[in-house]
């Protein structure tokens, strides 16, 4: 019933003007879809990402949201780390780590915060 549905990836925040910053700034997330007085919800490719003011921002301790980035993951990679996004580093199975960056095989993947502490992930495929 939901396979041919669009799905929303969705990210509590605290400081809704912090949010706005992080993601429009350091992510370069323009495209508004829509607005109120606690959501923002971005376009992002051809699916949205919906930012909302909640109390519980931050309680997530997985990841949140994943881009399937391509072959820009390198420069998307340094563009980040350029604005000061910090990479995360975990001890993961099957996957060895150069810098910021883990492989495994040809793929690459990468972790890092915003503001509250939402996990995003940026994959090489």
């Amino acid at each position: 019933m939901l396979a041919d549905k669009d799905a929303i990836a969705t990210v509590a925040v605290k400081d809704l003007g912090a949010a706005r910053r992080f993601y429009e700034d350091k992510l370069g997330l323009k495209s508004i879809l829509s607005e109120g007085p606690t959501t923002i919800t971005y376009q992002s490719g051809g699916s949205s990402l919906l930012v909302y003011a909640s109390q519980f921002a931050g309680t997530n301790q997985a990841t949140s949201v994943t881009w399937s980035v391509g072959g820009a993951f390198d420069d998307i990679v340094q563009s980040l780390r350029s604005k000061g996004v910090s990479f995360e580093h975990y001890d993961l199975p099957n996957v060895t780590r150069e810098g910021d960056v883990y492989r495994n095989g040809d793929l690459k993947l990468a972790w890092f915060k915003d503001p509250d502490g939402n996990i995003h992930h940026l994959i090489s495929i």
